[in-house]
């Protein structure tokens, strides 16, 4: 059945950015696992935790929209976890797979900060404000991962990958 109207585009993709959410508290303890750095196992282990309140928050939603929670296969993310997958078997386990971790995981966020803004807005137009709400507090702790990726990358990983690079 093809979507005729805002409200079920807003319902698809709802259940597509359900479905991504998912699919990363599955990737984030395998990423965390294969970080060399402390902080960024860290970073990956609390934007985990921030990820299952994402599931909880969606879910939320779906019951102040009276539908049922159920997901849409993500194929964005599907692609973007793969990346991932890639760069923990293509890197040797140091500060240069650290950096393709931050790499694809700020891939990963700039997606759902895509999602997210997207959905905030429709939900807007549909009268759908306590919906927007919950979407919102996800997008600013997605701005936050985003943010705290960028940092670690910056303030060390980048240079210590670089170092490497140059001493092989």
């Amino acid at each position: 059945m093809k979507l005729s109207t805002l409200e079920e585009l807003f319902l698809d993709e709802c259940r597509d950015l359900y479905h991504a959410e998912k699919q990363l508290v599955k990737a984030l303890p395998k990423m965390a696992k294969a970080a060399s750095s402390e902080e960024l196992q860290t970073a990956f282990t609390d934007h985990l935790e921030e990820t299952r309140h994402h599931v909880e928050r969606l879910e939320r939603a779906f019951t102040l929209l009276n539908e049922k929670a159920k997901t849409k296969v993500c194929q964005g993310m599907k692609g973007l976890v793969a990346e991932g997958s890639e760069k923990i078997e293509e890197i040797e386990e140091n500060a240069v797979r650290d950096a393709g971790l931050i790499a694809a995981a700020q891939k990963v966020e700039h997606y759902e900060i895509s999602g997210y803004g997207t959905l905030i807005t429709w939900a807007r137009q549909l009268g759908h404000d306590e919906v927007a709400e919950l979407l919102a507090q996800t997008l600013q702790e997605e701005k936050a991962a985003d943010e705290k990726l960028t940092e670690l990358a910056e303030s060390a990983v980048n240079m210590e990958a670089n170092m490497e690079t140059q001493v092989s």
